[in-house]
């Protein structure tokens, strides 16, 4: 045994060997050790033929080596990997630019025999070497291109220090073995960025285009000025109200003053008020607390003005809300501030209210089933969504964007509208608007027998006298009617022949709803409104969804 350094000391060499022996029972080539007097100690073993030598090192207590060596078990064959693999294989030098150690696979590049660059100059033994430069210096040098026997490499270079930031050698290692390499994986990396730079743009393309004011179709007088009140309207944070008759837009609407207005990249919520079950409006639009009910999700659930925090809330038929839930909104839009169904905390939600309805605020505000500082609220700014007869200028543009829809959908060639088929549109009442305008022309392309929609092709859209109510369809409803007068509105007759056409088409179809809807145009939640106003809101038949 020959001992040198601090093994001179009999104890501190006795406590090397003790745990030499453990580490030798656990196949540990590099393992830790303790001082008497508590000084830590990191030891590799190096065994040869005939002999084992421990090289000890004194270490910090919150040295890496130390902590990696002592917690790690297989310390020495990660070092090793890292000395052994072609990818992180490196060549070490000292202060003086003199190769200490070179990696096998390196030195099988060079033509050397194992150690056999140990002991001389880097320029001596790697061709165009840097590393004593890196030592001089103590910059390092990543990413250069290295010219070693006619071979082009990327390389890396860093200078070493000590504990006590004095720089003690540098080592070199190879990033790519060839330009090539890293001129691949900047072109892979460029391709993926410009890939990413055309989905970010499409998603703002998306973002600010989806219900966007471009897909508020029609340049007639009456779009134009709507346009021009949400272009006004859309950045200022104040609640809005869209009136107007069914059909008309208003959701377009909502959605283009979101996507214009500053809170435009978060959500918009939707919730309609006619949709809404009576048992469940106030979970659905204040959220519940866990276990506040039979069947209520273990976590509890945010509710509609909860998920609209930061963005805007779109009440939809607001006019059909009930008059308790119109309490407890009002409070909400007074401050804020609102609690979950079963909970005591007092949430805040900072949103914006956007709400469209089809209803006479007045009537109802005057027979008291509206209130009215609700409607103060929700109407800081009121915008009246013109009907189809206002903008008929819009139908030839709008049937079109019908034809092309349709022949998107079913992957067919888009038919075209005649003249006198147009002429046909734009005389006709529209009590649907642009919805039943839509729908009326998707199904003459599915009857149409050519490639050019004519008016015969459009069926009977209006319903005939025989078809009308009593009231208005004989000679006592147009008595009736010239003694009422002015009493008799013009939107009250639409109700009436509304109401008919529903009816006729609930009997034929057997009570389906999802099928009325569809063939009058109109969504299924109106549809569910006008048979509740005129009682048959319990109508048996298919309720097919």
């Amino acid at each position: 045994m020959a001992t040198n350094g601090i093994a001179l000391q009999p104890a501190v060499a006795r406590c090397i060997l003790a745990a030499w022996h453990e580490a030798r029972r656990r196949q540990r080539k590099v393992f830790p050790a303790e001082t008497p007097d508590g000084a830590p100690i990191v030891v590799v073993a190096l065994p040869a033929a005939d002999a084992t030598v421990l090289v000890a090192m004194e270490r910090d207590s919150r040295d890496a080596l130390f902590e990696f060596v002592g917690a790690v078990d297989f310390a020495a064959d990660i070092l090793a990997h890292f000395l052994t693999n072609p990818f992180e294989a490196l060549s070490v030098v000292d202060r003086q630019g003199i190769v200490r150690y070179m990696s096998p696979v390196h030195e099988r590049f060079f033509g050397l025999q194992p150690g056999g660059g140990t002991g001389r100059h880097a320029t001596e033994v790697i061709e165009n070497s840097r590393l004593h430069h890196v030592v001089a210096s103590g910059k390092a040098e990543i990413g250069l291109l290295h010219e070693m026997r006619a071979i082009t490499r990327v390389v890396s270079r860093h200078p070493i220090r000590n504990r006590h930031g004095d720089i003690v050698g540098a080592i070199g290692q190879i990033m790519f073995k060839g330009p090539e390499q890293l001129q691949a994986l900047s072109a892979e990396l460029s391709k993926l960025k410009s890939e990413v730079a055309y989905y970010r743009r499409e998603l703002s393309d998306l973002r600010n285009r989806s219900y966007g004011l471009d897909q508020i179709l029609g340049n007639s007088p009456a779009m134009q000025r709507l346009k021009q009140q949400i272009v006004k309207l859309a950045p200022l944070d104040v609640p809005v109200l869209l009136t107007g008759e069914s059909g008309t837009g208003k959701e377009l609407a909502a959605h283009a003053i979101h996507k214009l207005s500053p809170r435009r990249d978060d959500t918009l919520v939707m919730v309609n008020a006619a949709a809404l079950p009576a048992t469940l409006v106030e979970s659905e639009l204040f959220g519940y607390e866990a276990g506040s009910f039979t069947g209520a999700e273990r976590k509890g659930r945010k509710g509609k003005i909860e998920q609209a925090d930061g963005g805007s809330l779109f009440f939809d038929e607001v006019g059909d809300m009930p008059a308790d839930v119109q309490v407890k909104l009002l409070r909400v839009l007074q401050d804020g501030n609102f609690q979950r169904v079963g909970g005591n905390e007092l949430r805040h939600s900072n949103f914006r209210l956007i709400s469209a309805s089809n209803r006479d605020f007045e009537a109802m505000i005057a027979n008291g089933s509206f209130r009215l500082d609700l409607f103060y609220r929700i109407g800081g700014v009121t915008i009246r969504m013109p009907s189809l007869r206002e903008r008929i200028e819009d139908i030839a543009q709008l049937a079109e964007l019908a034809l092309w829809q349709f022949a998107e959908r079913h992957r067919q060639r888009p038919k075209k509208l005649s003249a006198a088929a147009c002429e046909f549109l734009q005389n006709q009442r529209w009590p649907g608007n642009v919805r039943q305008l839509m729908h009326t022309v998707e199904r003459a392309a599915i009857f149409c027998e050519s490639e050019v929609v004519v008016p015969a092709d459009f069926g009977i859209i209006d319903a005939d006298p025989a078809e009308l109510p009593p009231m208005l369809s004989d000679g006592a409803g147009h008595a009736a009617l010239a003694s009422t007068g002015a009493s008799l509105r013009v939107s009250n007759a639409v109700e009436r022949v509304e109401e008919q056409l529903i009816r006729q088409a609930m009997a034929r179809l057997q009570g389906n709803k999802k099928r009325v809807a569809a063939e009058l145009g109109i969504s299924r939640s109106y549809l569910y409104k006008r048979l509740a106003q005129i009682g048959l809101g319990a109508a048996t038949g298919s309720e097919v969804t």
